[in-house]
């Protein structure tokens, strides 16, 4: 029997999921899917998979992944969904199967306790609030009882916590095999169990951080690997894009400088300049940093090198990281720490000037014919296939060199060795048309498939584009939304996800919610993104029923509220990125150098992908309802509306707020009879 006769026998109402899992039924979509992916693997090609909300694509994938016999890496997009995999989704399959497969759950370092720098932060005692001395205490007791030692199942100290820091280890800390505690430590027992497994499930972020930089990980475990399996495959793109390039940050020098101190406490009192040199560097960063203001940046490298006090930091910090790299040199054969510190300072000093030699010389972007310097071994990329930026985040400054297309260098991993690809979501097409994708990420001539969700979407929900509503640039069309939709929030006692475009539009939205109902309905508790952390504020929203969270990007994917608790959602405005922003706006151009219109090839495929992603937030299982607003007037005035319009599920459809208002009453009094 083929392997994919095997895992369509997994799916028939007698197979072994219908006896394992009460609620399971036989979809014909997630047969197909399993079916054809089973091909995939057993072929070692790659696959493009659209599956609508409800096929069941988790099983749909993890079946012929298990019976397989390959080694298999699955990786999917957040923290999240790891756990959600390792914990409940491949147990109940693994159970279902009867099938003997070693399963490993990999993140990335920073989510292990680190033995050593733990034990430092412990003896150093060096902290700045007593939250933080309880904190080290309570990771200390949990160390000493933990087998994996992440830091997600340590119940006592929230994940945020800024102490975290001084117990855990990132790529430019790590002792690696120095490490006093390195047989102890468990991002190498984890690393070690992965090898071992024959299933490893692991998050987008950390497959690329591994493969760009070659780190240990990805590094050791794609050579044997038979299967990879991307989940919420369409943030590929743009998490390829950030390790695929070269990043700079303050922060990092700010980490370093501090690390200096503590080993200049703890392994060489004798040396008086490490502190002196460390403090100098610190304020270097600091200062560095400042030249920009307060205010948030995300400006082309262009405009920053047209002010000298940018400039001017910009090379006194590379001073300072000069001299420390020469200090450190003389000092770095007392303790594995300081050896550590001094390559890490080697390091920033070259990753600063290789920027700033880019940046300098960058050509126009989207021409590769005129003079400049890409990034350093940088997967062979042309100088103007780069786009040289800089931000701000918070107290850090960073400086990017972004490929305007990571299709080249993804390209050249999957060509590596003979295995299978296979790339899955809810949104990868616009209107069952892949190409916007495969051409993203080097994908052509590959197999692409499209199922919608079973839900009976005409019946379950409606999505209304309200009338009268000026257009989406004008001062007053937030406050007109609001106007236009509050009788829908006040049907649905709440049950709402406010889903913005902008931090600005969030927060205007919340205030002006907050007045209104306060009169009318304050039973309806508001929240709002930034009041705590993201899965505090869904339990919240899930056990009030009345509540209206109001969120901006966070809150478009990855949430899940099936249920009455969430009965209606609305969209403030059709989710373009800002033309400003200095990455897309180089992918602009280029794309116009080319000839190609970048509004309809790139722009408004983006701007589907997004809207199918907030509005797949609605109907979550086969008995939700409610209703869909997207109040951006362009969907039904625009000739590109058309095609946004068109991508969403077959919903019922009005334009009229009275008709979509009775429409949620009729829905919310059937479930509740």
């Amino acid at each position: 029997m083929s392997l994919a006769e095997q895992v369509a026998d997994v799916f028939t109402p007698q197979g072994p999921l219908a006896r394992q899992v009460p609620t399971f039924r036989p979809r014909a979509q997630q047969t197909e899917m399993a079916v054809h992916i089973a091909e995939a693997i057993r072929a070692d090609s790659a696959c493009l998979v659209e599956a609508g909300t409800g096929t069941g694509k988790t099983y749909a994938y993890l079946v012929p992944a298990m019976l397989s016999g390959g080694k298999v890496v699955l990786s999917t997009g957040t923290k999240t969904l790891q756990d959600q995999l390792f914990e409940r989704d491949i147990p109940t399959v693994r159970e279902a199967l009867g099938a003997p497969i070693r399963v490993a759950l990999l993140k990335g370092r920073s989510n292990y306790v680190c033995l050593h720098h733990l034990e430092r932060a412990h003896t150093e005692g060096r902290f700045l609030q007593k939250e933080d001395a309880r904190h080290i205490q309570s990771i200390l007791r949990f160390s000493k009882m933990t087998k994996r030692g992440d830091k997600a199942e340590c119940a006592d100290v929230p994940e945020s916590a800024a102490v975290w820091h001084m117990a855990t280890s990132t790529k430019d800390n790590c002792l690696g095999s120095e490490c006093a505690r390195y047989d102890e430590c468990f991002v190498v027992k984890a690393r070690r169990e992965a090898l071992e497994a024959d299933l490893v499930v692991v998050n987008h972020h950390l497959f690329f951080a591994d493969v760009a930089l070659k780190e240990e990980g990805m590094a050791e475990l794609l050579p044997n690997c038979n299967t990879v399996i991307f989940d919420e495959a369409h943030q590929l793109p743009d998490t390829a894009g950030i390790f695929f390039g070269q990043r700079f940050s303050t922060t990092q020098v700010l980490d370093l400088a501090q690390d200096v101190r503590l080993s200049a406490l703890a392994e060489a009192r004798d040396c008086l300049d490490l502190p002196v040199q460390a403090a100098a560097l610190d304020k270097a960063a600091r200062d560095f940093r400042l030249t920009l203001g307060n205010d948030t940046v995300r400006q082309p490298a262009s405009q920053m090198l047209r002010h000298a006090e940018f400039l001017k930091g910009l090379d006194a910090l590379a001073a300072r990281i000069d001299l420390m790299t020469e200090l450190l040199q003389t000092q770095a054969g007392r303790s594995p720490d300081l050896e550590r510190a001094w390559q890490r300072c080697t390091a920033l000093g070259q990753d600063l000037m290789r920027w700033k030699r880019g940046a300098l010389n960058q050509p126009m972007a989207g021409t590769v014919d005129q003079a400049g310097s890409a990034p350093e071994e940088n997967h062979g990329a042309a100088p103007g296939d780069y786009v040289y930026w800089v931000e701000t985040l918070g107290h850090g400054l960073h400086l990017h060199a972004t490929p305007l297309s990571v299709a080249e260098p993804f390209t050249k991993l999957m060509a590596s060795s003979p295995r299978s690809w296979i790339f899955t979501s809810a949104t990868l097409a616009v209107q069952g048309d892949f190409s916007h994708y495969q051409e993203a990420m080097g994908l052509h001539d590959i197999a692409s498939y499209c199922w919608d969700s079973p839900f009976d979407y005409g019946q379950q929900a409606m999505l209304c584009c309200p009338t009268e509503l000026p257009d989406p640039n004008s001062a007053d069309y937030t406050d007109r939304l609001v106007d236009s939709v509050l009788p829908l929030i006040q049907a649905a006692e709440g049950r709402t996800f406010f889903l913005c475009t902008s931090l600005r539009a969030m927060q205007r939205v919340r205030s002006q919610l907050e007045t209104r109902l306060a009169f009318h309905q304050p039973e309806i508790s508001i929240l709002c993104q930034g009041d705590a952390a993201k899965n505090e504020l869904l339990r919240r929203f899930r056990e009030s029923g009345n509540a209206v969270l109001v969120g901006s990007q966070s809150f478009w994917e990855g949430v899940d509220v099936p249920g009455d608790a969430l009965s209606l959602v609305i969209i403030d405005k059709l989710p373009f990125a800002a033309p400003d922003d200095p990455v897309l706006s180089a992918r602009i151009d280029a794309l116009n150098r080319q000839g190609k219109n970048a509004f309809m090839h790139y722009q408004l495929p983006h701007a589907v992908i997004n809207v199918k992603q907030g509005a797949g937030r609605l109907i979550r299982s086969e008995r939700d309802q409610g209703v869909l607003v997207i109040g951006d007037p362009r969907l039904v005035t625009k000739a590109y509306g058309k095609k946004v319009w068109r991508s969403l599920p077959p919903m019922a459809r009005t334009r009229d707020i009275a008709e979509a208002e009775r429409f949620l009453i009729q829905t919310l009094k059937a479930h509740d009879a």
